[in-house]
């Protein structure tokens, strides 16, 4: 058996549950032999390799290739409708998917339980507009794993983004920008991401509380920040939301023509995405701001 290929399993099965490798160490051994193993420099052994299993939620046969994956794959594929569902605000299908699994065993185990809260969490905000409920709710499930003592998973930044995009719901910008802040913290930390978007959401989502704050020079900071990030990174998500909200800064600094610029190229952007949804307002913005520039 090439133990190498264990390694690049394991890897490969922490990062689609979202661990560090800090965290699937915990309680089993070193962050550094974690390491080694990944890389094929060190075979585990049969005890650690089955805690490993444990935790990553697959049987230990798994990773000689003669066993299956049911359990993972059941619990990724939910993770992945809640995911689609929250994106696209149809968060009455969201909860009842929640309250389905509430008495699932799989979701007793502190991180399946914790994208429970989290979904709820987020119903309980924007259907039943309850504050007081939803924000102890989603502290409650970043606290069922985050720990002082290690980076924050990506799911533990994303109920971060979303605790910031409640308090900018309730027009309580400086709250949401220290939230911002603790993400903004853990990404530098972290060094990588695997889901991209995190990055390219934060740096929009701090711009957006910027201008509202009427910050606009440090909102279109941002916004450069999110596009040369997209840019690098080869990501198109938001790229487009990015340049509207730059032309939106400047229409409030009353510099229309570099606003027209940079709607005119979100515009194309959409475009170019398919994605239709906003063309009518941005195609009259445009010919609104051109207007105010001829009278």
């Amino acid at each position: 058996m090439d133990y190498s290929i264990i390694g690049k399993k394991i890897k490969e099965l922490r990062k689609t549950v979202g661990l560090t490798q800090g965290e699937l160490a915990d309680g089993i051994c070193t962050q550094a032999l974690i390491s080694r193993i990944e890389k094929g420099d060190v075979d585990p052994n049969a005890t650690s390799l089955y805690q490993i299993s444990k935790k990553l939620g697959v049987d230990v046969n798994y990773f000689f290739e003669i066993g299956t994956t049911p359990r993972l794959d059941y619990l990724k594929e939910v993770e992945r409708q809640l995911r689609k569902l929250r994106k696209k605000h149809r968060y009455k299908e969201m909860i009842e998917m929640v309250r389905a699994e509430e008495n699932n065993p799989l979701f007793k185990e502190k991180e399946n339980l914790q994208l429970l809260y989290w979904h709820k969490g987020i119903y309980i905000f924007e259907v039943e507009n309850n504050g007081e409920e939803a924000f102890p709710l989603l502290k409650k499930a970043l606290f069922l794993t985050a720990d002082s003592k290690k980076a924050l998973s990506e799911r533990e930044m994303e109920i971060l983004l979303t605790m910031g995009g409640f308090y900018v719901g309730i027009e309580d910008y400086s709250a949401a920008l220290k939230y911002y802040d603790q993400v903004k913290n853990a990404i530098h930390l972290t060094g990588q991401l695997n889901d991209k978007s995190i990055k390219t959401r934060l740096l929009y989502n701090v711009a957006r509380a910027l201008t509202r704050l009427g910050r606009y020079k440090d909102s279109i900071e941002s916004c450069k920040e999110g596009i040369r990030w997209c840019i690098e990174e080869e990501h198109l998500y938001g790229l487009a939301q990015l340049h509207y909200h730059m032309g939106y800064n400047f229409e409030l600094e009353e510099n229309l023509e570099e606003a027209i610029i940079y709607i005119e190229k979100s515009i194309f952007m959409f475009e170019l995405l398919g994605n239709n949804e906003h063309m009518t307002f941005l195609m009259n913005k445009k010919e609104q701001l051109s207007e105010r520039i001829l009278s």
